[in-house]
């Protein structure tokens, strides 16, 4: 089967997206395309912003391979399904561009994995696959009926027929992917870099997968939940591909990078610098001294509240007291030149509490932001202790109360959020 791998040509207006809005490599996509080419697929993979095309080419190119099935993403990247931009109004811009050209049209992403009936609807393509996607996408192009593809949705003579709930890929054996020159060359972006100006190109690689922890507000039940380390004989030759590139950051985009002594010490024999997202609270300080020794530059770590009460009721089962949180990443700047303290508007956390800790931490050389708001996901456990199971209104329900509760929004955001039924004027209704 001919099967083209598309990644849209992303675009923000008006959007509460919180994540970073440069190109990143599409991991999901790379994944799937490896596994396709092992089944003896023929495949074209597309990057919007990477390519330097918008919808109308990435449509035509798709065109001129001829495919048999097209896959498209819902959300930027991997290292966003757990912040995708709620509106699915991008994928469905290219799913019009692409007018009955494309062969069999299925859509992958976070959307989909929660409430694949509105993921359908709205964006008019032929299969929504729930869940992690790669295994379930190469199992389409077998080109079996659909019924005996596990975890995925499609209309069946007017209503939708399930197979399945979200999957979970083996991941620990995925391959090592190989990008095309042209892509590394441009991928200027060094993600969450803040100590210098990016100096050659930067890579996005994942090194585990899920979390063991299920803080309410982050939004992974259906999706990268259950935590999976990927064995280093694929993931250090990834590496070492992409230093041959010219790369000269990595950006790990695990859902929680967990001290790991042994890739550690392969990365400190690299020429490499990388970037991390964890949780202070698990880190040893010889640990820690290892990590600024090994090439890490950039830590981001959720902290959340600077309460007891704050993170119990965010369900961190964090064991570390305020002060203690303090010290750790004040341990990790001494070594790892920016180390970031993520903070969440917790009802807990007294304004003068924050301000005073803010400046602790920036006199110390780390920074901590300015406490942002929660969006109610609705693949969060936030959503379901607000409103239960997810349904054909999740959506618009999540974005109507995150657009009432606050009057003003993340740093990036500096167009005011639309209502979702504005930005979503292209999609299918219900």
């Amino acid at each position: 089967m001919r099967v083209a791998l598309v990644d849209p040509a992303w675009h923000f207006e008006h959007s509460i997206y919180f994540g970073c809005r440069e190109p990143h490599l599409p991991l999901e996509l790379g994944f799937t395309a490896a596994m396709l080419q092992a089944a003896g697929h023929d495949t074209l993979l597309l990057d919007g912003l990477l390519g330097g095309l918008d919808n109308a080419a990435l449509a035509a190119e798709v065109a001129g391979f001829a495919p048999d099935m097209t896959v498209v993403t819902t959300a930027p990247t991997y290292l966003f399904w757990r912040c995708a931009p709620p509106e699915l109004r991008v994928p469905r811009e290219l799913l019009l561009e692409l007018d009955g050209r494309a062969g069999r049209t299925v859509a992958v992403g976070p959307h989909g994995s929660t409430t694949p009936e509105t993921a359908l609807r709205k964006l008019g393509c032929d299969v929504v696959v729930r869940g992690e996607c790669e295994e379930v996408v190469t199992a389409l192009a077998a080109d079996g009926p659909l019924e005996a593809v596990p975890s995925i949705a499609f209309d069946r003579d007017g209503s939708v027929a399930i197979t399945g709930g979200p999957a979970t890929s083996t991941f620990v054996d995925h391959p090592p992917l190989r990008w095309p020159d042209e892509w590394v060359a441009r991928h200027h972006h060094h993600h969450h870099r803040f100590d210098r100006a990016p100096e050659g190109p930067g890579a996005e690689v994942e090194a585990s997968r899920g979390c063991p922890y299920h803080c309410s507000f982050c939004a992974k039940n259906d999706f990268r939940d259950g935590y999976r380390r990927r064995n280093l004989d694929a993931l250090l030759p990834e590496i070492d591909g992409l230093l041959a590139q010219g790369v000269r950051y990595v950006y790990f985009i695990d859902e929680i990078f967990l001290p790991r002594e042994d890739l550690l010490r392969a990365l400190q024999a690299r020429d490499v610098e990388f970037g991390i997202q964890t949780r202070i609270d698990l880190w040893k300080p010889e640990l820690l001294d290892l990590l600024g020794a090994a090439g890490c530059v950039s830590i981001e770590a959720g902290v959340e509240s600077l309460t007891v009460e704050g993170r119990a009721a965010l369900d961190k089962k964090c064991r570390m007291t305020t002060d203690e949180l303090a010290e750790r990443l004040i341990h990790a700047r001494r070594s790892v030149p920016f180390v970031q303290a993520n903070l969440i508007a917790a009802a807990q956390d007294e304004a003068s509490l924050v301000v005073e800790w803010r400046e602790r931490l920036q006199a110390a050389g780390v920074w901590a932001n300015d406490p942002v708001p929660l969006y109610p996901y609705p693949a969060s456990p936030d959503y379901r202790k607000r409103w239960g199971e997810p349904d054909e209104l999740a959506w618009e329900r999540a974005h109507e109360h995150y657009l009432q509760q606050f009057s003003h929004f993340s740093d990036i955001q500096d167009e005011q959020p639309l209502p979702l039924p504005d930005l979503e004027a292209l999609c299918g209704s219900r």
